[in-house]
């Protein structure tokens, strides 16, 4: 009984050492560039032992594809179904929490991109996402605006891509930018900071103009 116990401790604690080692791979290379040895030698064990626990590359990146996006989505979900807040407070809740979570990963949005846009089909079919979004409070709130001329842009899709895309491309472009500019790293994430108070401001300005 006692012995049975220990294994099972023993087979979760290194199937989640596996699942994070390929979490930090699948990040940084992507689907493609990445060998079932990387992540071998990323976890600290043997190849045997990795395809022992996930027969194949590609069903262990499912797995942490669906994860990566699932969190992503539900979160986005909570704050824009969230029956306390206004539509604006949404946009600070929105710019505020993704730089913060992009901020310690930031290799999440190259890699969401780029295999969104090569499975986007098949994550549709996993996720709720056209749901999640579409049929939000958030749109109900922005259509509510547009009603009471608070807002111009008739369109929601337009104000969550402005949104986002202020959120995510200085990620993105990170290399870029610190090029351009000659900023080093802690001056850049001040810099990324301080847009979780220029995010909405801009937003708000954005969807008034004619």
């Amino acid at each position: 009984m006692t012995k049975s116990r220990e294994v099972k401790v023993v087979d979760t604690t290194t199937e989640e050492k596996i699942k994070e080692a390929a979490r930090a791979v699948f990040y940084k290379k992507g689907y493609a560039a990445t060998r079932t040895r990387d992540i071998a030698e990323e976890a600290g064990i043997n190849l045997a032992l990795l395809n022992y626990y996930f027969r194949s590359k590609e069903k262990l990146f499912d797995m942490i594809m669906l994860e990566t996006v699932t969190g992503f989505m539900h979160t986005m979900a909570t704050i824009l179904n969230n029956e306390k807040s206004t539509l604006e407070k949404k946009v600070e809740l929105v710019a505020s929490h993704y730089i913060d979570f992009i901020s310690k990963e930031p290799n999440i949005p190259i890699f969401m991109l780029s295999e969104i846009r090569n499975n986007s089909d098949g994550l549709l079919k996993k996720l709720p996402i056209r749901q999640l979004i579409m049929q939000s409070l958030f749109f109900k709130q922005h259509q509510e605006a547009v009603a009471k001329r608070k807002i111009t842009e008739p369109n929601p899709l337009h104000f969550l891509m402005n949104l986002l895309s202020l959120v995510v491309f200085p990620f993105i472009a990170q290399p870029l930018f610190q090029g351009i500019s000659g900023l080093n790293e802690t001056q850049f994430n001040k810099l990324i900071h301080e847009r979780k108070k220029l995010i909405p401001i801009w937003i708000k300005a954005m969807m008034k103009a004619k």
